[in-house]
């Protein structure tokens, strides 16, 4: 883990506070900080599978329903 220091508008804090439903302004940006990083990681695998670079098996309605899954 690493502590940081950064400066970001209190009402982006409070918009990602209610959004994760922490009352902690650390532990609401880490959770809202790991959402994110696992939308784009599934964006990325969804856009390899679509572009054939990669040896996952699935139908095109499985691809297209793993693209509209909610973390």
């Amino acid at each position: 883990m690493m502590r940081i220091t950064v400066d970001i508008e209190d009402s982006k804090i409070r918009a990602i506070q209610k959004w994760t439903n922490q009352r902690k302004k650390s532990p609401a940006l880490a959770q809202a900080l790991g959402e994110h990083i696992e939308q784009r990681e599934r964006e990325e695998f969804l856009a390899q599978i679509k572009e054939g670079k990669s040896d996952y098996q699935s139908t095109n309605d499985k691809v297209e329903a793993l693209a509209h899954e909610q973390p």
